[in-house]
This record gives C-alpha cells, sequence and structure tokens, in this order.
C-alpha cells in the first residue's frame, strides 16, 4: 500500500510526503521531480516543448512506474486527476490524501517558492489567483473522487499549519501504524 498525496500546486504535497515518510518509516517520491528526471527537463520546458499534452504523457508514464512501489508516500501533480486512467490508477495504488488550502493560501505560498517560476509553467493566461480560482473549479470535482480523505493545510485563518501535525493528523484518521511495517 502507498499513500498518495494529491491537491493545487501550493497545497504542500511535498513537506507533508517527507513528514509522513519519516513518522511511517517509508519511502517518499514528488512525481513531478521524477517527471523532470524522465524528460532530462524541467517542467516549464516540457510545456514549452510539446504543451501540455506532452506533460500529461510523462505524468500517466510516471504514475505508472510509481504505482509499482509499495509503502512509498507519493506526492503527485496537481494535475494528475486530469486523465480517467490516472484516477482508476491512483484508486489502486492505495491510500488518496486530498491536500486542501484557501486560494488566498495557495496565491501566497505559490509567490513565495522560489522554484515555481524556474520550474513550472502558468497553465493559463492570466496566472496568478485568477487561475488558481479557474482551475480549482475544474480539479476539485475530481479531487473529491479520488480521496480517501480530506485534510486542510491551512487554517480557519488561513495561516498554514504545521506539516507535522499534517502527517499525524493523516496516520491517525487513516489508522496507520507509526514507524517500518505493514498499516494497521
Amino acid at each position: 500500500m502507498n499513500l498518495v498525496l494529491i491537491g493545487y500546486r501550493g497545497a504542500g504535497k511535498t513537506l507533508v510526503a517527507q513528514r509522513l515518510a519519516l513518522a511511517l518509516g517509508w519511502n517518499w517520491v514528488d512525481a513531478d521531480v521524477e517527471i523532470e528526471l524522465a524528460a532530462g527537463a524541467s517542467i516549464k520546458a516540457i510545456f514549452e516543448a510539446g504543451g501540455e499534452a506532452r506533460f500529461r504523457e510523462f505524468e500517466a508514464a510516471t504514475l505508472q512506474r510509481l504505482a509499482e512501489r509499495d509503502q512509498t508516500v507519493i506526492a503527485a501533480g496537481g494535475g494528475v486527476v486530469l486523465r480517467e486512467e490516472n484516477r482508476r490508477l491512483l484508486a489502486a495504488m492505495g491510500k488518496v490524501i486530498w491536500l486542501k488550502a484557501p486560494i488566498d493560501a495557495l496565491a501566497r505560498r505559490i509567490a513565495i517558492d522560489a522554484t515555481t517560476a524556474q520550474r513550472r509553467p502558468n497553465l493559463t493566461a492570466q496566472g496568478g489567483r485568477d487561475e488558481i480560482a479557474r482551475l480549482l473549479a475544474q480539479r476539485e470535482p475530481l479531487y473529491r473522487q479520488c480521496a480517501n480523505l480530506e485534510v486542510e493545510t491551512a487554517d480557519a485563518a488561513g495561516a498554514d499549519r504545521d506539516a507535522g501535525e499534517l502527517a499525524a493528523e493523516i496516520i491517525a484518521r487513516l489508522q496507520l501504524a507509526s514507524g517500518p511495517g505493514e498499516p494497521q
């Protein structure tokens, strides 16, 4: 069994994946990094060379490879849910956790991430908060469809929640054993 974290860019998937893996004694992987390694290029360069369709091909192939792992926490890309075959595969891989945050929190996190502009393109002409709102409207039903568990990564005031606390919450809510070995 694996744990797969889904959600919009900036939701905290990579950081929470690291904390979950540490707490469980599992491996973790960032699917976007795996895509870049397979392509030999940044996500932004993949988009520039072959458009979103080419990137989604790399994403689907990477997800297929990651599905062969066990006891791995996977930080999936924000758009992985767009393809039906990916959604079916996610369900077969283990437990899927949707990390959620308000639009303003996502926009703030994306803006302060120094690597975002270098590695990831805007997906619409608007960029910024407008892009987030538009894409979330499209993706939220798909995230909800895939998720075994939904977790808010910001508090009611919009402040970021601690990644270690989020990991502990996920472990408790999924009733997983802490440390090496199979979940209970």
